[in-house]
Parts: C-alpha cells; structure tokens; sequence
C-alpha cells in the first residue's frame, strides 16, 4: 500500500498545454494543488496555479516555445514544492493507448509501443511521451503510470469499432478507439455513488461536452458505442475540432487549397469545429454572448446543439432506449441555456426538464415524472488519473511483496 500521507502527481499533457496536480494519498484522496500550463509554443505562454493548503491562486507567463521546456520548467517548479519529495508515483494521462484495457507501469517496451502509434493521435502523443521521458530522466526512482483515455471503450463490440474501409487497414489497427475514458470511467464511479450500483447499470448516456466534446453509450456500466472515432478529432463538432466528416470533403479541401497531410490535420483540429463556423471563437460562452448579433455565432451554437441531440437520438437507438442522461464537462457542467435547447424536443423520448432546477446547475434537472432522468456531475480527470495510479501502485508493491516471499 501507498505509505501514509504519501503523494500523488498527476500530469496530462494537451495538444497546447499540461495540466498538473498533486493529491496527498490517505484513505481519501486530497487535492493539495493544481495548475497548467497553456498556450505552449506561443508567445504568451501562462502558467497558473491554485494552491488549496495556502489558500491562493498564482499566474504568470513565462516563455516556453515548446514541450520540451515546458516540461523541464515544470519539473523544476514542481522540485521547488513542499510535498514534492513525498511523491511515490506519477500518473500520465495518455489519450490513445490502442490495445490497452487498464493502466500501465511506465517502461521502455511501453514507451517503444506508444512512438509505434504516435501518428494514430498526432495533437497528442507525441508530447505526452516526450513529457513522460522528461519526467523519468529528471524524476529517478519514482513510480511512473500511464492511464489511458481509450481503455474505457475496450468493451465496444466488435460492428462498434469496424470502420467501412479494407480490412487492411483495420489489421493495421485502423479502427473506432474512442476517448475521454478518464471522464468516463469517474462519471459511472460517481453514478454508483449517487444512484445506487444497480441504477448506474441501466441505459445510460453519457454527455462529456467542453472545447473537446464526445458521447458514451453505456450498458452494465460499460461502453458500447461513442462519438469519438480513431482520433479524437471523429464524432460531434467540437471547439475547433470538425468532429465527422465526408471524406469527399477532405479530398476536395485538401485539392483545392493546395493542403499537404500535416496542414490538414491542423486545419481539421485547429481551425474547424465552432471556431470554423463562428469565425470569432471556439469557447461557447463567447458564442453565447454574440449569437444575438452575429449570424455566424447563432449557427455555430444551433450546430452544437443539433449535432449533440441527433448522437442521443441514435444512441437511444443503440441502447433500446433511456434510463439516464448526464451531462458534464465545461459546457454540459456550467451551461443550462444549452443543456435546456439539447433536451427541447426529446420529449416523445420520455425527457421533461425541470428549468428551475437546470438554471441552478443543480444535480438532477428532471422533472420527477420524467421517465428519463436528466443530471448534472462534474467530472474530474485528474482525481481519476490519481486513483488508477495509486490502485496500480498498491497493486504493483503487493506482488512485488509475494514475489520476494
């Protein structure tokens, strides 16, 4: 077992930044801090972070034209740390992990795996291994895991994952992984929570809506379909990611404007999604304010919103029906005006909102007569991130133990 009052590092690395944290590990999880470092390669990099032990929040820029410095700058902030020297292990968020079902110990045959399928998610792996390097090199002794974002779909059936396209390429590994596995997997822990384990089996659909947004379909507690594809730009428009697309639209963009595979890729998760549509913005509360004014802001929102219904729609399909509907992440935590235009519609399906309730952001936003239950929980990745790492942790020492027995 982890020893008493060790800590916890958490790291995930984005394709812009990296989120960090540091939990002290009792019988309970305890958050002691938390930031991130965002818009890296830019030149106004900010660091920020907020401390609950001291009670203060603290930002500032710094200058970080790459992953690499920004990793080294982190790790020699996170040196300077009252607490550092009680971290036993690190846990690294890594967004495609192909075959993997849980979490992994960090070692060389892992990461030798990892830079095989760098070019499976390009926004992201290549930073998080070159930060998982970093931390090992500079870090020595401390125990290092990685969780995967697409080991919760490991359960996905087989005609779920299959993409229409030569069986060589799906020999290849060519096929739907799905992602958002970390805030997944702590939405169905908080369901059976709140619910009651027997209720979080039901059909259930899981809405993860933020800059990234996604669906999960859920039965027995597990995934059985989801938005998000081999690459986590697949599924629903997103901030400035596409989401799906005719693959004739690739083509005829990639002709006509002269694109190479790399400019592409940057278009379809950079300069796409909201942001594409809007012109002005990728973050919904800005559309929000301007939609009123701006056409463009107005149709970005309805496409939001319309895209996320017709998932449920046909997820509903996929399940033979709704027992709940939850809706996390930035938008589905903090934004009532969308989850109430999402739901308008849905009521043949047995969905009734009460409004009071969704203005509140409150937890469950139903009505009770509503034969589909509607709620709110905010997710949180990184308390995930820790608890997988610190039960592989447990577990690693335990046989390690038997082992010398």
């Amino acid at each position: 077992m982890l020893p008493e009052n060790s800590n916890i590092l958490t790291i995930n690395g984005g394709s812009s930044s990296i989120k960090f944290a540091m939990y002290e590990m009792a019988k309970t999880p305890k958050l002691i801090f938390s930031g991130c470092i965002n818009r890296i390669g830019l030149a106004t990099t900010t660091f920020n972070v907020s401390n609950l032990d001291l009670d203060e929040k603290k930002g500032y820029e710094i200058y970080c034209p790459g992953f690499y410095e920004a990793a080294i700058f982190l790790i020699l902030w996170l040196k300077r740390q009252a607490g550092f020297d009680r971290v036993k292990c690190i846990g690294h968020r890594i967004v495609h992990g192909k075959a993997h079902s849980c979490a992994e110990v960090i070692d060389a045959t892992l990461l030798k795996e990892l830079k095989l399928i760098k070019d499976y998610d390009p926004e992201h792996l290549p930073a998080e291994i070159e930060i998982i390097e970093l931390f090992r090199q500079r870090c020595l002794g401390i125990f290092q895991v990685a969780c995967f974002d697409t080991a919760f779909h490991a359960t996905l059936p087989r005609i779920a994952k299959i993409l229409p396209i030569p069986r060589r390429f799906d020999q290849a590994g060519v096929q739907k992984y799905g992602f958002h596995g970390l805030s997944y997997a702590y939405l169905v822990e908080e369901l059976k929570k709140t619910i009651g384990v027997e209720e979080a089996k039901g059909r259930i659909i899981l809405a993860h809506l933020g800059n990234g947004a996604s669906l999960v379909a859920l039965k027995e507690g597990r995934s059985v379909e989801t938005t998000m594809g081999f690459t986590p730009a697949g599924g629903c428009v997103m901030g400035s990611r596409s989401g799906d697309l005719d693959p004739g639209v690739a083509w005829f963009m990639m002709k006509s404007e002269g694109l190479n595979t790399k400019q592409f890729n940057h278009l379809i998760n950079h300069e796409a999604g909201l942001l594409g549509v809007s012109e002005t913005s990728a973050d919904m509360q800005d559309l929000l304010q301007k939609e009123s004014s701006d056409e463009r802001a107005a149709e970005a929102v309805a496409l939001f919103c319309y895209q996320i219904k017709k998932w449920i729609g046909s997820f509903m399909a996929v399940l033979s029906g709704l027992d709940i509907l939850v809706f996390s992440g930035g938008i589905g935590e903090n934004a009532p005006i969308i989850r109430s235009r999402i739901c308008k519609g849905l009521g043949f399906t047995g969905i009734e909102l009460d409004e009071e309730q969704n203005e509140q952001n409150g937890f469950q936003i139903s009505k009770a007569e509503s034969k589909i239950k509607v709620l709110v929980i905010p997710t949180n990745e990184e308390l995930m991130i820790a608890k997988c790492t610190a039960d592989l942790y447990n577990d690693f020492k335990s046989k390690e133990r038997q082992h010398k027995n």
